[in-house]
């Protein structure tokens, strides 16, 4: 199969193309031949040696961790799913990722794709979505009349959040620039903050949840806004104790976990049109767009998901 990996670490030039074998699976894994994935910051950020510590793999790397494809192979102990099965899904962190042809996937972290979305909007979804899910649901238990600040709300996981956070009957301030201030009141945020031109701090104060996908100033600057007892969560940092104990609130950093049954239950919510897939750009799958890809992912200012057609 084509795959597009990494031999070292480095800028996005030490992207290559090269023939490898098809992944093998294990009983409880199906193959899926690969449609469409998408670039996330954790693809230029291993790529670049930023996560080495945490994920200490040996090269040829394959980069990139969510797919949308059809099953070609079922491993013996499968139940659930089987061959021609339209699937998507954010597979386990492993040296073989989704730039390629073929991938394996635990059966525990598929779902079937939303019949109303092509195989580039499902690919968009599960990483960005399942970790905007969980940020909401199980971090910080977002309920009806919450006020939710969610930062860079034009991006992956922010577009995919604004829509959730509404869903769940919340009241939604957001954070862009000003030429995506149609796009997130569009998205359904009820407040728009220009992060160019206004403090986001001053702006805003007494809210129950800050969902940080920024980091930096920006995460410690997130604890003026949140009222005593508010919920902090971020994606992006590790929220600062001192900070914590000061303004009384609970804050933690998040890293998702993989769960086919959650991104089942966002596939319902797309085939209903409560949620929108937010794909921004879509790549063919060469090098030379993927290396177009990072580039773009590295500026924080992409418009929804970057997305690759695979096939």
């Amino acid at each position: 199969m084509r795959a597009v990996v990494i031999n070292e670490y480095g800028s996005k030039d030490v992207l290559e193309e090269r023939e490898l074998p098809k992944p093998e699976i294990k009983a409880n894994q199906v193959l899926v031949e690969v449609y469409a994935t998408s670039i996330n910051p954790i693809d230029w950020k291993l790529r670049a040696g930023y996560l080495k510590q945490m994920l200490d793999w040996t090269f040829p790397i394959i980069l990139g961790w969510d797919v949308a494809g059809k099953i070609v192979e079922v491993g013996s102990e499968v139940k659930h799913f089987q061959v021609g099965d339209e699937v998507f899904a954010r597979p386990s962190t492993t040296a073989e990722g989704t730039y390629a042809e073929f991938t394996s996937v635990d059966e525990e972290l598929l779902a079937k794709k939303p019949n109303n979305l092509t195989f580039e909007e499902a690919a968009s979804i599960p990483l960005a979505g399942l970790t905007a899910w969980q940020c909401l649901v199980d971090k910080t238990k977002v309920r009806q009349g919450d006020k939710v600040l969610i930062h860079a709300g034009a991006g992956g996981v922010g577009s995919l959040a604004i829509q959730m956070a509404k869903h769940l009957g919340a009241y939604v301030a957001t954070t862009a620039s000003e030429k995506n201030e149609a796009y997130v009141k569009e998205l359904g945020a009820d407040e728009f903050i220009n992060y160019r031109t206004q403090q986001f701090e001053q702006e805003l104060s007494d809210y129950d949840v800050v969902i940080d996908t920024m980091g930096g100033d920006i995460l410690n600057k997130s604890f003026q806004v949140l009222k005593p007892g508010g919920r902090l969560v971020s994606i992006a940092g590790q929220p600062d104790p001192e900070l914590i104990e000061k303004h009384q609130i609970t804050a933690s950093s998040y890293w998702l976990t993989p769960n086919g049954k959650q991104l089942s239950e966002i596939g319902e919510l797309l085939e209903k049109g409560i949620l929108k897939p937010q794909v921004g750009s879509v790549f063919d799958f060469s090098v030379e767009s993927l290396q177009k890809a990072h580039e773009l992912s590295e500026t924080h200012h992409a418009k929804g998901k970057i997305v690759i057609k695979v096939k």
